[in-house]
């Protein structure tokens, strides 16, 4: 196996360089008809559950509430998890896993960020083309809520 390998600035060893899966979050934010989701304002675009980055030195429960603060101007409540989601193909642009939630909005929706619009979906009809793999997580909550475990 091949290493890559970067020049210790300092020293000038090599340092061999890891390539690590990048931390996201995903939010999925219940109304009283439906839930949230944003079309995207970049690629890949789409339909999507609100959701991004995990800074450096932030919870991933405060990546959530900044998030989704961000993307529909709503503040969270009742954040509870949902699951974790690795697959490395979720999204083309890198390897990501995302630390799903789902939580209650409060306030107006109002789309902002890297959100271009958002809509209120009913669970049973969800827009056609969602992006990444959030279909299945949808799938998921859906099967968790009919079963109570969310």
């Amino acid at each position: 196996m091949a290493f890559d390998y970067l020049s210790c600035p300092k020293c000038g060893e090599n340092v061999r360089s890891y390539r690590n899966p990048l931390p996201t979050v995903d939010i999925i934010i219940e109304t009283d008809n439906g839930i949230i989701l944003i079309e995207r304002k970049n690629e890949p675009f789409g339909w999507a559950i609100p959701g991004g980055f995990v800074d450096y030195g932030e919870s991933l429960e405060d990546a959530a509430m900044r998030e989704a603060q961000e993307e529909t101007s709503l503040q969270i409540r009742n954040l509870r998890l949902v699951g974790c989601y690795s697959d490395p193909g979720r999204d083309r642009r890198a390897h990501t896993i995302s630390t799903v939630y789902a939580a209650i909005g409060q306030g107006i929706p109002k789309a902002a960020d890297d959100a271009a619009s958002l809509a209120v979906f009913p669970l049973d009809a969800l827009p056609d083309h969602l992006c990444f793999d959030h279909r299945k997580i949808l799938d998921d909550y859906r099967r968790m809520k009919a079963e109570g475990r969310i």
